[in-house]
């Protein structure tokens, strides 16, 4: 329709010129000549400026419906490494959720219960956003997998992954990272913290930040990980999160915050898991707006009652 107007109006163009110089016709050949052939040149070059558009529109719409399939196929194997379900004879209840900033995600969460009793859950954060950080993320899950499944160790899992991770990721990418490994039978609970936004655990006590780890993956190809430990007991709640809950409001000048994450977590600590992930959520779309600023990820975990 658009190449339509176009066209007409450059017909319409030659004509008015053509009836400005109607006088002149009969007093100069030259003049009707070159009338004539400016109103058809002028008709020519849109035709074939008209085609190259049409072409090149074209060409966008297939390659805009083919990065469009390619998103859409990347986000379904996504979804398809997150757990579709929680293990619930481990002494652990969880409640996770993920929303990506740019249809795909480079958070990352997982929860994995190995043959001989233990559990694993993590978070991460991939540097940047987009099916770039979605493809490591994959990576890391894997490989993840891989390791924890023949008996490492947190912080051997943790320095595996970083040495291997240094190797695939360029100079400006790393990962922050945070492995537990539950043991059920001792209630206690042994972590590595990579860089990764402290979880938050609230027990008897004031709330703690589990911390102990060292520096997020991928920055250097061999870093010695330490390790924390901590005993849950019945009902403890453990939050952990991506910067994408605490840094959500940063482009209106104050983000929401980890002090108020944690406030809003312990006025709702007794409720079910999955009503303090809608509270949280709702408190920080209302905080922030509802356009996801960066990969949001929460994943709550409490300790069951014997």
């Amino acid at each position: 329709m658009r190449d339509k107007i176009y066209l007409t109006s450059f017909l319409l163009g030659a004509g008015v010129l053509l009836f400005l110089g109607r006088d002149l016709l009969p007093a100069s050949v030259l003049v009707t000549w070159g009338l004539t052939f400016g109103g058809t040149t002028s008709v020519g070059i849109l035709l074939v400026v008209l085609y190259r558009f049409r072409l090149e529109l074209q060409a966008s719409r297939h390659e805009l419906g083919r990065k469009e399939a390619e998103l859409n196929f990347a986000l379904g194997v996504q979804k398809a490494l997150f757990p579709r379900h929680f293990p619930t004879n481990a002494g652990l209840e969880f409640a996770a959720v993920c929303i990506p900033a740019r249809g795909v995600s480079g958070d990352y969460y997982d929860v994995l219960q190995l043959p001989d009793g233990r559990l694993i859950f993590v978070i991460a954060d991939i540097s940047g956003k987009g099916i770039p950080a979605a493809i490591l993320m994959a990576n890391l899950q894997a490989l993840l997998r891989a390791l924890a499944t023949i008996g490492n160790s947190p912080t051997d899992v943790c320095g595996r992954l970083n040495h291997h991770l240094n190797q695939v990721m360029d100079d400006s990418t790393f990962a922050t990272f945070f492995y537990a490994e539950w043991h059920p039978g001792e209630r206690q609970l042994r972590y590595v913290n990579a860089g990764h936004n402290p979880p938050i655990l609230l027990d008897s006590r004031p709330p703690r930040r589990l911390k102990e780890g060292g520096i997020p993956l991928g920055v250097f190809p061999s870093y010695e990980f330490e390790m924390g430990e901590v005993r849950l007991k019945p009902s403890d709640l453990l939050v952990l999160y991506s910067d994408g809950v605490t840094e959500a409001g940063e482009n209106n000048g104050e983000e929401f915050g980890e002090q108020r994450l944690e406030n809003l977590i312990t006025a709702n600590h007794k409720k079910p898991l999955t009503e303090i992930q809608t509270q949280v959520l709702e408190a920080v779309r209302k905080w922030s707006g509802p356009e996801v600023e960066d990969d949001m990820t929460l994943v709550l975990v409490r300790a069951k009652v014997d």
